[in-house]
């Protein structure tokens, strides 16, 4: 019998037995590897839902995920055995989003690990064909699960646009933070100001590109004499990320907003953003940027394991929601093995 992490409503996790469903045409099955606790999945957790996605009945979470095949896949030059990633976004393939290249906005998606849809915080899973991501040998299980992250980072400053050596205010490190700030770097950004309250994630931040790295946007502020900066990416998940990430800009700057917030609410003083005459961007999943994030992993441009600062086996899946969702210092980002823990990970 399998096991998975359920999460039942808000602060409500268990592992419990998991009935595996039937495989249906054009799927295969997986044995899982890894998964990561996003940010997204700590939303469910803290709050029962996401906007609409809420949970109406126990599902199971996990949509940053890797696996091994377990049969052949000629079609796609893969073997049993094989170490893949998945993209977990089923877009329908036909509206006008879709057609006009943006399945990560389809309407009718079918996302896995968001209800109802269960995800990957199991031992096994079905999953399309389709979304079968090859990666390259030398990729480890964790390296494999970051190329979603990633991909949301990548999609992040596609929508950005930054102009080379321009300046960038970041507003949040966490993992997805911390990813967008090194996709800023190979993108040839210039200074990079970063904020979080997390003296750890500062810390990283620092490690991994930033310029200088504040406790709160008053030190952007400070840091520019209070004129700000031409181009903010905000990925925090405070009501107030909004707010902040309308301080750190410059008149007639550009703000892209990544984080999904506590309570689905944003916290925006609306003078502000309107005597700035801000252009403002929302960045919502990715889309087809997978190729770009396994090169940047393969070519050692982006550092996904530095970001990973915690392993979990199935059984502490329960644990590890509620030590995010607490906030513990030096967490960053977690990852669970249904299978156990790697060996160099004791």
């Amino acid at each position: 019998m399998s096991h998975a992490v359920f999460l039942h409503a808000a602060g409500d996790a268990r592992v419990a037995p998991f009935n595996l469903r039937a495989g249906a045409a054009g799927e295969t099955l997986v044995e899982v590897a890894a998964v990561g606790l996003c940010g997204s999945d700590l939303h469910y957790y803290k709050d029962g839902g996401i906007g609409s996605a809420v949970i109406a009945a126990p599902f199971v979470p996990g949509h940053e995920f890797s696996g091994w095949l377990t049969e052949d896949l000629p079609e796609w030059g893969l073997v049993r055995g094989a170490l893949v990633a998945v993209d977990p976004n089923r877009a329908c393939g036909h509206c006008a989003h879709c057609r006009s290249g943006h399945p990560n906005l389809c309407p009718e998606v079918a996302f896995i690990g968001a209800p109802p849809h269960d995800g990957a915080m199991t031992e096994r899973i079905w999953v399309p064909k389709s979304q079968i991501v090859a990666v390259p040998e030398s990729f480890s299980p964790s390296d494999a699960v970051m190329l979603e992250p990633l991909g949301v980072a990548i999609h992040a400053v596609d929508l950005a646009r930054p102009r080379l050596l321009e300046r960038v205010a970041l507003v949040g490190c966490g993992p997805i933070g911390l990813l967008i700030l090194q996709v800023l770097r190979t993108a040839g950004a210039g200074e990079i100001l970063a904020c979080d309250p997390q003296p750890h994630r500062r810390a990283l931040a620092l490690r991994l590109g930033a310029d200088k790295a504040g406790a709160s946007v008053a030190d952007i502020a400070a840091w520019t004499e209070g004129e700000g900066l031409p181009l903010v990416i905000e990925a925090t998940n405070a009501p107030e990320g909004f707010r902040d990430a309308i301080r750190a800009a410059r008149i007639g700057g550009r703000v892209v907003l990544v984080g999904i917030p506590d309570g689905d609410r944003y916290v925006i003083p609306a003078a502000e953003a309107r005597r700035r005459g801000l252009n403002i961007k929302f960045s919502r999943r990715m889309g087809h940027v997978y190729p770009r994030a396994i090169a940047l992993v393969a070519q050692g441009k982006v550092d996904v394991e530095a970001v990973i600062s915690h392993r979990f086996t199935l059984a502490e899946g329960p644990a590890a929601f509620r030590r995010h969702a607490a906030n513990e210092a030096g967490l960053v980002k977690s990852m669970i093995y249904p299978a156990g823990l790697p060996a160099q990970t004791g």
